[in-house]
């Protein structure tokens, strides 16, 4: 849940192929990742003074999202998760972040629609 007193940004949906996971085939072969992201800052000043640099460019943080997906492998989906929350809270007006990523086509037996992991930090 976001803090009081904070605006929020939301990203959904943000899709890419990444190599994440602990079987080989994961590795090998690489799988479908999608991301929702949402950032806690205050938007008064961007709202007030229609500046950019008051807020978080939304252009620009979801290509690093994006970027993290299709970098560097790692196990677990949580790893990946708290990447990506670890990068949103690096932008300076960025006092809360939330971000799930979905793995939809995950080695699991039975049927099911998607699996998430989702991952909430503030700078407090």
């Amino acid at each position: 849940m976001i803090p009081t007193g904070l605006d929020r940004i939301d990203l959904r949906g943000i899709r890419a192929r990444g190599n994440h996971g602990v079987f080989d085939h994961e590795r090998r072969d690489g799988q479908e990742f999608v991301v929702d992201v949402a950032v806690g800052l205050d938007l008064t000043g961007a709202g007030e003074n229609d500046a950019l640099e008051a807020t978080v460019d939304y252009g620009v943080l979801s290509q690093q999202i994006h970027d993290v997906i299709v970098g560097e492998p790692v196990d677990l989906v949580e790893s990946l998760a708290l990447r990506m929350v670890d990068l949103c809270l690096s932008h300076p007006p960025v006092q809360w972040a939330s971000v799930t990523v979905h793995k939809p086509e995950a080695p699991i037996t039975v049927t099911f629609q998607d699996v998430s992991v989702t991952i909430e930090r503030s700078k407090q």
